[in-house]
């Protein structure tokens, strides 16, 4: 019997009622959690771009490449846990969902410490491979090595928040982020501006607030009468839900780390350019993430929709998913593109008050926030794909369309005229060649009948 209780208000059954309505539902609050994360982050930069030097700003926003190259593998292994649990609460199969649960925080438990260890004394060297500038580095290396202390934390945060959004459950997750981001603005105010801490009071104040987010996460997890109440008895990993978590997790893990190897190189090249022009680039990208966000909902909607569809066998429902996701993507990716493009200086203004650094800045948001639609266009593909089954498939098409292909860039084009343009144009370029990609195996696969699946298989 499938032994839903209490806590029904924050859950979600995606395989009735209307479509459009339930995935704005469901998106809304999404796209505030990845916002507020942002303001959080922002802070983060704000308050080092203000109260510290510009070799302190470039040293937080230099890191974030590194970050996602050791993190995306094992953060990919969360998608699968969304997926696979998503998947089994589609199918009203509660013992697979309580399996895939206590396997995916046993893992999280492993692999945070292990990822942990690696990144506090590899970040020295990886910086170093990476060409950080003389004065940049020793402030990178410092932000990294605090970071990665967090990171069971923060792995144990992803995983949980992946089960609640696996069952249609986007506002817990929102409510827990708005407390520990106060107590991330709170120490960085205190860290940087009281305590002189500039690099590493930043570090502190995000490492707090990941713990403080793991904890409430994993007391919502343990106070649950659903069937995604934790027991830390049963804490382990399971064979079967490993495999199904890994099979469509370790693809976007992959995907995700080797996307990050082109953004390394690009974080290089942006380096060869000086302090100046990598702050720039750093409020910039930081600026962005705001419409990612916003992007990326729509992402995780597909990704959730079309599991708990496809568990639920219901096909139709399930092609629908995608056009709607596509549809809301490219008006809020153009939309609010457009909207932070006519806006540019002001936004960077907040960050930094250089002059130069907010010109450096304006030369990424000028080529890259016109196409940033395409960007979550090719993301939404990806989560329809993931979500019926097919993880590697976008895997492959990602990591030849964008991936290689901004590989080959930067040794061609940018090599033969190395000008800020030239780099970063690579983006847009990449985002329309590899969405066209994903939509030519989305056709392919939709003129045959997906396959039904049967319960607590994948």
């Amino acid at each position: 019997m499938f032994g839903r209780k209490k806590n029904t208000a924050y859950e979600m059954d995606m395989t009735s009622g209307g479509l459009l309505p339930k995935i704005l539902v469901y998106s809304g609050p999404l796209v505030l959690t990845g916002i507020l994360q942002l303001l959080y982050n922002a802070a983060d930069v704000v308050v080092i771009g203000r109260f510290a030097s510009n070799e302190a700003l470039a040293a937080v926003t230099s890191t974030g490449s590194l970050i996602n190259l050791l993190v995306n593998v094992f953060m990919g292994l969360s998608v699968g846990a969304n997926v696979v649990i998503a998947r089994d609460y589609g199918a009203r199969n509660a013992e697979g969902v309580h399996r895939a649960e206590h396997t995916a925080v046993a893992l999280a438990c492993v692999m945070g410490f292990a990822v942990g260890a690696a990144g506090f004394f590899l970040a020295r060297p990886l910086l170093e491979l990476m060409d950080s500038p003389e004065d940049v580095i020793d402030g990178a290396a410092l932000y990294v090595k605090i970071y990665f202390l967090g990171m069971p934390a923060n792995m144990l945060y992803n995983f949980g928040a992946a089960t609640l959004r696996a069952v249609g459950d986007t506002k817990r997750p929102l409510y827990y982020l708005t407390v520990s981001g106060i107590v991330n603005v709170a120490l960085n105010l205190f860290l940087v501006i009281v305590c002189r801490m500039d690099v590493a009071g930043v570090a502190i104040a995000t490492v707090t607030s990941q713990v403080i987010s793991a904890v409430l996460v994993l007391g919502c997890l343990l106070r649950s009468d659903g069937d995604i109440r934790l027991d830390p008895k049963k804490l382990r990993i399971h064979k079967r839900e490993l495999k199904d978590i890994a099979r469509v997790g370790l693809p976007a893990g992959v995907q995700g780390s080797l996307f990050s190897v082109s953004n390394v190189l690009i974080q290089s090249s942006v380096n060869s350019f000086g302090s100046l022009v990598v702050a720039g680039n750093g409020i910039a990208s930081n600026a962005e993430g705001f419409v990612y966000t916003a992007m990326n909902a729509q992402y995780q909607a597909a990704l959730t929709f079309a599991s708990q569809n496809y568990g639920a066998g219901k096909n139709d429902r399930v092609r629908r998913v995608m056009w709607l996701c596509l549809g809301a993507v490219i008006v809020i990716g153009f939309g609010m593109g457009m909207l932070f493009l006519l806006c540019g200086e002001s936004i960077l203004g907040l960050y930094n008050s250089d002059a130069r650094v907010i010109a450096y800045g304006m030369n990424r948001l000028q080529v890259i926030l016109p196409y940033y639609f395409l960007c979550g266009m090719m993301d939404v593909m990806v989560g329809q794909l993931r979500g019926i089954g097919y993880s590697v498939m976008p895997m492959i098409v990602s990591l030849t369309g964008a991936c290689l292909l901004r590989i080959v860039w930067i040794f061609t084009v940018f090599a033969a005229e190395p000008t800020q343009y030239m780099l970063y144009v690579s983006y847009p370029v990449s985002w329309a060649a590899t969405f066209s990609a994903h939509m030519a195996c989305y056709l392919a696969v939709r003129t045959r009948k997906l396959p039904v699946r049967k319960a607590g298989a994948v």
